[in-house]
């Protein structure tokens, strides 16, 4: 008979989803789904409040990518007081170089929590081993150096984000037109040379390598399982530099397929007259595609799989080498591996790092000329943010009243974007691990939520929707007897 298999919740992501796959009468998948149902609201109540907050308060929809919102809310303000790349200024590169320092901290402390703390576990013990093993006490167990460094590593993250935006949490550095403080000399030397309970900037790197070497050692053992779990295709897309290079702050919007062929590139601004949104009755989760290519043929895959995709090099030596290899191994056609989320992020990892030393030895960092005054005649009431978040490409976009108050908000979360192709790799797997298999084991079940893991899928900040998902609402008083109950 048929059957249907349902993991709720879905562990080790940032949010609340389920999984349900459909089973026929000989157990061959007819369908499979990650349900998000967690509604937040922040595109409507961020309406009415003036606009100068929204860089401080849509930050607050996550606690974990909180610098990308913070950064496309400040972006979004420079477009609405006239200081915007889209009017031919910007900051001033004390400002621009203080928020990118900001924001490949982020990138590093923020991968390496999901690599290490959510990924690698799979990797240790196999997506098989019994849950109270495959975790990040039975790391700690297993192997208790290696989780010293990551936590050293995230904590020089944490640090380097109060340094830059004056909170480990929700900064407030990031103003219209600017920033609010420079890095000091005293700041800059001691993430250097590391301080007691800090490592110095050479120890970041170093386990920056050494991370990236735990996913070569893990793909050499697991080469089959790793390669052909998940392949699903995509379009790829991130921002890319004059050049094609991926730009973490700045630059075009470009769209890549399975050869590398560029099939779409565009001012971010311009991003509603190339994107649409579908929705469905299951998810809170919207569905964004390229208009021209249709919801199948125009979804796209960001974040650092995509990136990686997409970008033809990186600014730094350890991480170009790296990626060199990454691209021979696939002949230079897209990686459509979904399990090499983990490559392409522990790259990044590694690229984020040294990216930083170099903005360290960067004198700009202690200039003082942090702010452009806007013009009060040059408002123009309407801003757009675009930035590459860890887990993809982030869009903020705000309109405002001639009283600077927000009329309304749009967000594109990276999440959002990589929705479809998240189906997709649930699909996929489902039918490689469970179809046809009288006997579903734990294990098999969560190699479906290793799937979703790959991507790092932020649902608290992916989750609204239009239309009418199913609702029910029960009361209970002080006694817990039923009072009332309601259903949409």
């Amino acid at each position: 008979m048929s059957r249907k298999l349902v993991i709720d919740p879905v562990t080790r992501i940032e949010g609340h989803g389920k999984v349900v796959v459909h089973l026929d009468d000989n157990n061959q998948v007819l369908d499979a789904k990650l349900h998000v149902v967690e509604f937040r609201g922040f595109e409507r109540f961020i309406q009415g409040h003036p606009y100068w907050e929204a860089p401080m308060l849509l930050q607050r929809i996550c606690g974990i990518c909180f610098v990308s919102h913070h950064l496309c809310g400040a972006k979004a303000l420079d477009d609405m007081v006239g200081l915007g790349l889209k009017q031919g200024f910007q900051v001033t590169p004390t400002a621009e170089k203080m928020r990118r320092l900001g924001h490949y901290a982020q990138m590093l402390q923020s991968h390496q929590t999901a690599y290490f703390y959510l990924i690698v576990p799979e990797m240790m013990f196999g997506m098989d081993a019994a849950p109270e093993q495959r975790n990040i006490e039975g790391l700690i167990e297993a192997n208790p150096e290696l989780v010293k460094r990551a936590v050293m590593l995230r904590k020089w993250g944490q640090e380097m984000l109060v340094a830059v935006f004056g909170k480990k949490m929700h900064g407030i550095s990031s103003i219209p037109g600017g920033v609010n403080k420079n890095l000091s000399v005293a700041e800059r030397d001691r993430f250097l040379n590391g301080a007691p309970g800090l490592l110095s900037m050479q120890q970041v790197i170093d386990y920056s390598i050494e991370g990236l070497q735990l996913f070569y050692d893990f793909h050499e053992k697991n080469r089959q399982q790793v390669d052909s779990f998940g392949v699903v295709p995509a379009l790829d897309m991130c921002l890319v530099d004059g050049n094609g290079d991926v730009d973490y702050y700045h630059g075009n919007l470009r769209v890549t397929d399975g050869q590398k062929k560029v099939v779409a590139e565009f001012d971010y601004h311009d991003y509603l007259n190339h994107f649409s949104e579908a929705v469905e009755e299951w998810s809170y989760m919207k569905f964004p595609f390229l208009k021209g290519l249709g919801r199948e043929g125009g979804s796209v895959r960001v974040g650092p799989l995509g990136r990686m995709n997409v970008t033809r090099s990186l600014s730094t030596p350890l991480a170009q080498e790296a990626l060199e290899r990454f691209h021979a191994y696939t002949h230079g056609k897209a990686n459509n591996m979904t399990l090499h989320y983990n490559w392409a992020r522990a790259i990044e990892i590694l690229h984020a790092a040294e990216i930083i030393q170099d903005l360290l030895h960067d004198p700009d960092l202690q200039k003082e000329h942090l702010l452009l005054t806007p013009d009060p005649g040059a408002w123009c009431g309407e801003g757009v943010g675009v930035v590459e978040a860890p887990r993809g490409t982030l869009l903020h976009h705000y309109r405002a009243n001639q009283s600077g108050e927000i009329t309304s908000a749009n967000l594109i979360v990276a999440t959002t974007q990589n929705n479809q192709v998240i189906n997709r790799t649930v699909r996929s797997v489902a039918e490689d691990y469970l179809g046809g298999r009288a006997e579903i084991t734990e294990g098999m079940m969560n190699a479906l939520e290793v799937g979703i893991r790959a991507y790092d899928p932020c649902l608290s900040c992916a989750t609204h929707a239009l239309g009418k998902m199913p609702l029910q609402v029960t009361v209970f008083d002080s006694s817990g007897n039923l009072v009332d109950e309601r259903a949409r």
